[in-house]
């Protein structure tokens, strides 16, 4: 799988990109069909704690599933959005195993 990684107005903390792909690998357990995941970071310029929004686009065979999350950190919105994304897969192979 191969991981594209975008922060938007802002230089990421180092680590975080580790911390997305050590996440993002897990996924790879789930379907070995994932082409490619696109990630954009974005901080945005207000007032408010949760200002802080993670978009995941994987790029899988037939419908790409994009999930995207908003928070006070961006850990908490990767965790967020990895946890959706396996609901996600584990939902869309149990639709094609009915068929």
């Amino acid at each position: 799988m191969t991981i594209n990684f975008q922060a938007v107005n802002f230089n990421t903390k180092p680590g975080l990109e580790e911390y997305l792909e050590k996440k993002l690998e897990k996924l790879e357990t789930l379907s070995d069909k994932i082409i490619a995941a696109n990630v954009s970071l974005k901080l945005e310029n207000t007032a408010e704690k949760n200002n802080k929004t993670v978009d995941i686009k994987l790029e899988v065979p037939g419908d790409d599933i994009v999930v995207s999350k908003t928070g006070q950190s961006f850990e908490e919105c990767i965790d967020l959005s990895v946890d959706t994304l396996k609901k996600l897969i584990i939902r869309k192979k149990e639709k094609i195993s009915d068929r």
